[in-house]
């Protein structure tokens, strides 16, 4: 590794020295900060197969002067075309002496080979110990002679907006490289389940991807993981991963070779200010279940309609919330959940399963499930039979109030209700006539509400839906 930065430090068992915490203020320089942590920081080459190329060329008349041309470009070394080895650079971080690496399952996925260039130009051969795709994290590992300087994790939820960061790596293939720059938002999400990214405007280029972004003490607190750019070159927006996301899945990885997330085993929507006022809540916060597939939630007595307020002793901000704690909290341990139930808390036992075995035993069948009749909130509603039912999808048996029209002035048009869209339940009720709607509105009305809470069903799937109740007044 081209090293652009000297240090005259040796490295022994113990990790590389923290700057002061309290160190947030304009720094002078960041030369030693750079010299204390960035033996720790390696370069990653991956060697991969790619299979031979057996595209045609391009058609020509036989004796055409250009046929020789494109028979030797296409294949200039004549016979039947070969696979070939393709090489791809990346970074990362030695977290112990022992040689553990982390780096971007991204950098080393699918590759037959990888080796690891150490800040003092030693390389070695890496094994991959495990990966985790939702998070874009994997874990390597090399044996070395003697002790490997390493890097501390840090905690990123310490983190503010403004604070001082460095990223460091290889960036487009130059060799150990550093760029300074602030924390420009916290907890952004991208695409992922899992996401909890760090937003910084310190440069991270194609080739940074799995590099570490310190604190001023020298800590790991995020992964370089993605940029934001029409060009593929840094324009200021570059993420990521939380250390205290990637320090979970290191254990999991390090300690099984995989991850093993929780699965209560639900499906969760927002709970918006309209929701919220729907069912009672003061607020808008938690989440709220608008299905429960058999599985743990369902073995406890979670329903449809609850809103979990609280998960193992911590209160639920969001559904966001909600996925990554569940996803955090140990596998077959038996976990407190606090739901909101026809405006009384109560506090069920749930036995967390594995995400990872649900989602491979999902395989199939999506999920069916029930739900009425007349003019009511701008919908136009009439009682689900077995052959309407059938037509939509759901089950001859099922049971409710099938939309077969939706007035576009309406709220309920607003909020995207459409024909053939099926209500279920009203206020956590079910509801199969229009007499049954009617009676849950007047029920909202008489407790005060200005809102009615209805569970819609489309093509199989739930969705709460609050609706005003002024639409019906009369």
């Amino acid at each position: 590794m081209a090293a652009s930065v000297a240090t005259s430090l040796a490295f022994g068992a113990l990790p590389l020295a923290a700057l002061p915490a309290a160190a947030q203020d304009a720094p002078a320089s960041f030369a030693d900060l750079a010299e204390r942590v960035s033996p720790a920081v390696v370069n990653i080459t991956t060697t991969t197969t790619v299979a031979a190329n057996t595209q045609r060329g391009p058609m020509l008349p036989e004796g055409s002067p250009f046929e020789d041309l494109f028979r030797d470009f296409m294949n200039p070394g004549g016979g039947d075309p070969e696979p070939r080895r393709a090489e791809a650079l990346g970074s990362g971080f030695v977290i112990s002496e022992d040689g553990y690496i982390v780096t971007n399952n991204h950098v080393i996925e699918n590759a037959d080979d990888i080796s690891i260039e150490l800040f003092s130009g030693k390389t070695l051969k890496a094994k991959l110990v495990g990966t985790d795709p939702n998070t874009d994290i994997a874990l390597l590992k090399v044996d070395s002679d003697e002790p490997l300087p390493f890097v501390p994790f840090g905690d990123s939820n310490a983190m503010r907006v403004g604070d001082w960061v460095v990223a460091m790596g290889n960036p487009l293939g130059q060799g150990f490289s550093v760029s300074s720059g602030i924390v420009s938002a916290r907890n952004r999400a991208l695409s992922g389940t899992y996401d909890d990214y760090i937003q910084t405007d310190a440069a991270i280029n194609r080739g940074n991807s799995g590099g570490p972004l310190f604190n001023m003490s020298g800590q790991v607190i995020g992964v370089n993981t993605a940029i934001l750019s029409p060009n593929g070159g840094s324009i200021g927006i570059g993420f990521s991963m939380a250390s205290n996301v990637v320090q979970d899945v290191v254990k999991q990885l390090r300690e099984y070779g995989e991850t093993r997330r929780g699965w209560l085993g639900v499906q969760i929507q927002e709970v918006t200010p309209d929701v919220a006022n729907a069912i009672g809540l003061d607020r808008a916060y938690g989440a709220l279940i608008s299905g429960v597939p058999d599985g743990p939630a369902k073995d406890a007595g979670i329903e449809p309609g609850d809103v979990i307020t609280s998960f193992a002793g911590q209160e639920v901000s969001d559904s966001r919330d909600l996925v990554r704690r569940v996803a955090d909290a140990p596998v077959g341990e038996s976990v407190p959940v606090v739901v909101m139930r026809d405006g009384r808390t109560q506090t069920l036992n749930v036995k967390l399963g594995r995400r990872e075995e649900a989602e491979s035993a999902a395989n199939g069948s999506p999920q069916q499930e029930e739900r009425h009749e007349g003019e009511v909130l701008g919908l136009s509603v009439t009682p689900l039979n077995p052959q309407i039912a059938q037509e939509l999808g759901m089950d001859p048996q099922d049971k409710g109030l099938a939309i077969t029209g939706v007035d576009e002035m309406s709220e309920a048009y607003m909020k995207g209700l459409r024909s053939g869209d099926v209500i279920t339940e009203a206020n956590q009720e079910p509801v199969a006539t229009l007499s049954d709607l009617e009676d849950r509105i007047s029920a909202a009305r008489d407790a005060g509400r200005t809102s009615v809470l209805m569970l819609i069903r489309r093509e199989g799937q739930p969705r709460f839906v609050a609706l005003s109740l002024a639409d019906d007044a009369k």
